[in-house]
C-alpha cells in the first residue's frame, strides 16, 4: 500500500522547509518527497490532504531514562519498587512517549536489563513504543552518581568487564558516569568521578564493540576527563568553561543538555518531596546551565536534544518541552527541530535511515496542525498531533483511527 500526503509543509529535518510538498510512503520507507505539481500520485493511493498541516521527522530524545516516572524523589521511588513493577511503567511510558512524537529515544541508565526486553517487545509489536537505544546500566566509580541506576567498578579491568557485560545483554550505547550528579546523595556536581584510566578503558572496550559512549558530566573537570578518553557525548555539560567547550569542538563531542531536568526540579518549592539536597544543587546551578547551553550554541558545539526524562516532574511524553526551551535560551525553532531529528541522529549514529523526511529513509514523521516554525509549543500540544508514524506505521494520533 502507499500513502500520500499532498499539499502539506514539510520541515525535513535538513534545515530546509518545502511549501506545499507531496509525500510518498511505501511500506516502511518514504518512496518519494517533492513538489505537489512534480510527485506523482499512483492509482489506489491513500491519500490524505496535507492542506493547514506540517510534517516534521520522529523526534529523537537523546537522554532519557524509562525506568523513571518523573517522582519527587525517584531514587527511593525506585529502590521500593518491585523491577517488575518498574518494567511495567517503562511500557507506559514509552507510549506517552511515541503518543509524543518521539519515534526514537536513547535510554541512558536503567535499573536492569529489562530495558532490552521492553525494547525487545516495541520492535516485535507485542507493544507500542519508540525506537530505543539503551545503555542498560550507567558504569559508575563505587558509591558513585547514578549508583541506583548503575553497576559500580573500581579499576580498568573490571571497567572493561562491565561494557562487555552491557554490550552482551544488548546495549547499543554505553554511559559512563564522569561526574557528581543532582540526584544521588552526597555527590557534587563539580567533582570528576572514575579516573582518566577508567574512563578511557570503557571507551576502549565500547570502540571495539563498535558502540558510542555517552558521558554524564555537570562540572567542566569531569567534562574535560571525558573528552579526551574520547567520548561521543556530554550529557547535561552544565558548568561548561573556555577550555571544556574549546574541547568539544575540537573532537565533534555532542552536547547533550537535557534542560528540563534541571528546570522542572529548580522550580519546586521546598516540600515539593524533591529531596533537600537535590533540590539545593538544581537552583545552584539552574542560571549557569543556561548560560552553557548558550555558549555552546554560540560557539557551534553540536548539540543534540535530549530531556532527562524520568527525574522529578519531568515527565515522559512531555520531551517536547525540552525545545521550548532550546528556543527560549537563544536557538531557532528551526535549529531546535533539526538538533531534535537529524543532529540526535547523527549522535546516536542512526542517520541512515532516520532523522530526515527524504527519499529511502525510514517513514518516521510527525504529522502537525500549525507551524512549528511559527510556534515550537505547537509540538507539545497533544491536540495538535494529527498523526504519529513510524516506519510505515501510523502508530498513534487521529490519522490511526483512520487507516
Amino acid at each position: 500500500m502507499t500513502i500520500a500526503i499532498h499539499h502539506v509543509r514539510l520541515i525535513d529535518g535538513t534545515g530546509a522547509v518545502h511549501e506545499r510538498a507531496t509525500l510518498l510512503v511505501r511500506g516502511s520507507k518514504i518512496s518519494a518527497v517533492g513538489l505537489s505539481n512534480e510527485v506523482r500520485i499512483p492509482k489506489g493511493a491513500v491519500r490524505i490532504d496535507g492542506r493547514g498541516l506540517s510534517i516534521i521527522p520522529g523526534l529523537i530524545d537523546c537522554h532519557v531514562h524509562l525506568c523513571l516516572g518523573g517522582e519527587p524523589d525517584v531514587v527511593a521511588t525506585l529502590e521500593s519498587e518491585q523491577p517488575s513493577y518498574t518494567l511495567l511503567k517503562s511500557a507506559r511510558h514509552a507510549k506517552a512517549t511515541i503518543d509524543a512524537g518521539f519515534t526514537t529515544v536513547r535510554d541512558v541508565g536503567s535499573r536492569d536489563h529489562s530495558i532490552f526486553t521492553l525494547q525487545q517487545a516495541i520492535e516485535s509489536g507485542v507493544m507500542p513504543g519508540p525506537r530505543i537505544v539503551g545503555a542498560g546500566l550507567a558504569i559508575c566509580m563505587i558509591g558513585g552518581h547514578a549508583r541506583f541506576i548503575g553497576q559500580e567498578v573500581e579499576g580498568t579491568e573490571q571497567v572493561r568487564k562491565v561494557v562487555a557485560e552491557q554490550v552482551a545483554a544488548g546495549a547499543g550505547v554505553i554511559k559512563i558516569i564522569a561526574s557528581g550528579g543532582v540526584l544521588t546523595p552526597g555527590t557534587s556536581p563539580d567533582e570528576a568521578q572514575m579516573t582518566m584510566e577508567e574512563l578511557a578503558a570503557a571507551v576502549d572496550a565500547a570502540q571495539q564493540a563498535g558502540k558510542r559512549v555517552a558521558a554524564h558530566a555537570h562540572g567542566a573537570a569531569g567534562m574535560k576527563n571525558a573528552i579526551h578518553a574520547g567520548v561521543r557525548s556530554i550529557e547535561h555539560a552544565t558548568l561548561l568553561d573556555d577550555e571544556s567547550g574549546a574541547l568539544m569542538k575540537r573532537y565533534g563531542v555532542y552536547m547533550v543538555p537535557t534542560l528540563s531536568a534541571l528546570a522542572t526540579t529548580a522550580a519546586c518549592r521546598p516540600g515539593c518531596g524533591i529531596p533537600e539536597s537535590a533540590l539545593d544543587k538544581a537552583k545552584a546551578m539552574t542560571k549557569r546551565h543556561r548560560a552553557s547551553f548558550k555558549a555552546a550554541h554560540q560557539g557551534g558545539i553540536a548539540i543534540a536534544m535530549g530531556t532527562d526524562a524520568g527525574t522529578p516532574f519531568n515527565y515522559h511524553g512531555d520531551n517536547a518541552q525540552e525545545l521550548e526551551r532550546m528556543v527560549a535560551f537563544g536557538m531557532t525553532p528551526m535549529e531546535a527541530i533539526v538538533a531534535s531529528t537529524a543532529t540526535a541522529a547523527c549522535l546516536i549514529g542512526i542517520q541512515g535511515s532516520v532523522g530526515t523526511v527524504t527519499k529511502g529513509m525510514d517513514a518516521d514523521f510527525v504529522i502537525l496542525k500549525g507551524n512549528p516554525l511559527r510556534r515550537i509549543e505547537v509540538l507539545r500540544d497533544r491536540d495538535k498531533i494529527m498523526g504519529v508514524m513510524k516506519a510505515g506505521r501510523f502508530v498513534s494520533g487521529p490519522l490511526v483511527e483512520n487507516r
